[in-house]
C-alpha cells in the first residue's frame, strides 16, 4: 500500500514538473517574441525607422534613414549629409555629424541622427563598400537610369557608363558611388547616390524570396554590420519588400553652409526645427489613408517670386521639395510688388490644397480648375498638345519670411 502511494506521489510530481516546464517554455517563447524588436514594431502599428550606412574607409559615404509604415506600404527616405554641423557634446565643440561615427560602435552617431530628425531608430544596417558590391552581385545587379554617358579616365582606372537604363554589377556600383567628374557639383554627386539607394531598396524587395535561400543567407549575413539577429533581419526585409517604391521619395537635410574652424559645415534651417517639422509631416503622409487616385499622386508646384528679394523662389523650391512636392518650375512673377502670398490651386481637392497651404501657413488660395470640355479637347488632340499646368502655383509676396506667411 505504501509502495503504491509512493508511485502515485512520484507520478503526480512528474506530471506537475512537466506542466511547469511546458508553462515555462510557453512563457519564455512569448517573452522572446515580445522582445524581438521587429515583432514589437509590427504589433504596435507604427512606422519602422531603419538607418542604412554605406561606409568607406571607416566613415559614412552616405547615410539614409528609411521610414516605412506597414499599414499603407509607403516609405520615405531622409539623406543625412556627413557635413551636417552640430554641437558635439562629447567633445564640446561644433563639428560634422560624422565626426562621432565609429565603424563598430555606431550608437553615438545614431543618437545624433535621432536628435536631428526627432525620431527613434529601430534598426541600423551598415555596408562597407566592398561588401556592398558583393551584396549587389548576390541580388544580380541594380537597375538605374543614367541620363548621359559618362567617361572618366583615372590613373589605372577607366570608368564608363552608357546612357539609358542599365543594370550595374557590384564593381560598377562601387565606381558609380565614388567617381567624380572634374568640376562636378556636390548636388549631382549626392543625387547620384540617392538614385542608387532607391534602386537598391527596390531590388532587395524584388529579390527578397531568393535571399531567403539558406546558402545566400549565409553569404549575406557577414556582408553587413547590424545588431539584428538573422530572424529579425529576415522579418524586417520581408516587410521592406512590400514598399510601394513607385511612391517612395527621398529628401535631404537642408540648411546653410558656413565655414567653422576651416571646415564647410551644413547647418540645418531654423536651428533644426524645420527638418523635424518636415519629418513629422512626412510621417503623417505615410500613415494617412487617402482614398482613390489622390493617394498615388506626387503633386507638382510652380514657384514664382513676387518680391524684389533675389533667390527667394529657389530657396522656397528647396523648402517645398523637402516636404515631398515636385517643384517643376521656378521664376519671377509678373511684377515684384506682391504684398500677399497667393496659392493658385488646380489640384481639384480641398484636402490636398489645405495640406499644401498649411506647409507655409498661407490662407490666400484661388482655384483655377481646367474646364472638362477643355480637357476633353486636349485628350482628343493628344497629350502633347495639352498645355500642362502644375497642381499649384505659389506666388511669393512680401508677407513671406522664407518659411511662413506672416500676415504682416
Amino acid at each position: 500500500m505504501k509502495g503504491r502511494q509512493t508511485k502515485t506521489d512520484a507520478s503526480i510530481f512528474l506530471l506537475a514538473l512537466i506542466v511547469v516546464l511546458l508553462g515555462a517554455g510557453v512563457f519564455f517563447t512569448l517573452m522572446a517574441l515580445r522582445q524581438d524588436p521587429i515583432e514589437e514594431a509590427l504589433s504596435g502599428d507604427r512606422v519602422i525607422n531603419t538607418l542604412f550606412v554605406f561606409e568607406s574607409e571607416g566613415k559614412p559615404l552616405a547615410s539614409y534613414v528609411l521610414m516605412y509604415y506597414p499599414g499603407t506600404k509607403r516609405a520615405a527616405v531622409f539623406d543625412i549629409p556627413g557635413e551636417v554641423g552640430l554641437i558635439i557634446k562629447r567633445i564640446n565643440r561644433v563639428d560634422r555629424i560624422d565626426t562621432v561615427y565609429e565603424p563598430y560602435h555606431t550608437a553615438t552617431f545614431e543618437s545624433e541622427i535621432e536628435a536631428l530628425l526627432g525620431i527613434d531608430l529601430n534598426f541600423s544596417i551598415i555596408y562597407e563598400l566592398p561588401s556592398l558590391g558583393k551584396v549587389v552581385d548576390l541580388i544580380e545587379g541594380v537597375e538605374l537610369f543614367i541620363p548621359a554617358a559618362v567617361s572618366v579616365y583615372e590613373p589605372d582606372n577607366l570608368i564608363l557608363f552608357p546612357s539609358g537604363i542599365i543594370r550595374l554589377d557590384g564593381d560598377k556600383v562601387l565606381s558609380f558611388l565614388t567617381y567624380r567628374l572634374p568640376e562636378e557639383d556636390d548636388y549631382l554627386v549626392t543625387f547620384r547616390r540617392q538614385r542608387f539607394f532607391l534602386g537598391f531598396i527596390s531590388r532587395l524587395g524584388e529579390k527578397n524570396e531568393a535571399l531567403k535561400n539558406s546558402a545566400i543567407l549565409q553569404a549575406v549575413q557577414p556582408l553587413m554590420k547590424t545588431g539584428m539577429n538573422q530572424h529579425t533581419r529576415i522579418r524586417l526585409f520581408n516587410e521592406l519588400s512590400n514598399i510601394d517604391t513607385a511612391r517612395m521619395n527621398i529628401q535631404s537635410v537642408g540648411g546653410n553652409y558656413r565655414e567653422v574652424s576651416g571646415q564647410r559645415l551644413l547647418f540645418p534651417y531654423y536651428d533644426g526645427s524645420l527638418i523635424k517639422e518636415i519629418v513629422r509631416q512626412s510621417l503623417g503622409a505615410l500613415t494617412r489613408q487617402v482614398e482613390g487616385s489622390l493617394s498615388e499622386r506626387v503633386f507638382t508646384v510652380e514657384v514664382l517670386n513676387g518680391t524684389g528679394t533675389t533667390g527667394l523662389a529657389g530657396r522656397t523650391a528647396e523648402l517645398l521639395r523637402g516636404f515631398g512636392y515636385d517643384v517643376i518650375s521656378i521664376g519671377n512673377a509678373g511684377n515684384s510688388d506682391y504684398e500677399a502670398t497667393e496659392i493658385i490651386d488646380r489640384s481639384g481637392s480641398a484636402e490636398v490644397v489645405r495640406i499644401f497651404a498649411e506647409t507655409i501657413r498661407c490662407t490666400n488660395i484661388r482655384s483655377e480648375a481646367v474646364a472638362p470640355e477643355e480637357l476633353d479637347i486636349g485628350l482628343n488632340l493628344g497629350l502633347q498638345n495639352l498645355e500642362y499646368r502644375s497642381d499649384f502655383t505659389l506666388i511669393i509676396g512680401r508677407d513671406f519670411n522664407g518659411r511662413y506667411v506672416t500676415g504682416e
